[in-house]
């Protein structure tokens, strides 16, 4: 698989937050990350992750961190 170049994901970690990237809006989780289109522009990102349980979240969260690395160049 070639990766897309012209759109630069950031993607940073907290490995002492294990919710990184997350939040609650009544009840149900969402992620949330930054792209970068071009290098002059950014767009925010939130997608529900259709999960009212953490755990499920995490593991959700995690799938799609992984399929958007091999798909993106990462900035972190």
């Amino acid at each position: 698989m070639t990766k897309n170049k012209s759109v630069v994901l950031a993607i940073r970690t907290d490995e002492e937050n294990p919710n990184h990237h997350l939040w609650n809006n009544n009840g149900t989780w969402f992620v949330h990350y930054t792209v970068y289109p071009t290098p002059v522009t950014k767009q925010r990102v939130r997608k529900s992750l259709k999960t009212k349980c953490l755990t499920e979240a995490r593991r959700k969260r995690d799938v799609l961190f992984k399929q958007m690395s091999n798909k993106f160049t990462l900035a972190y």
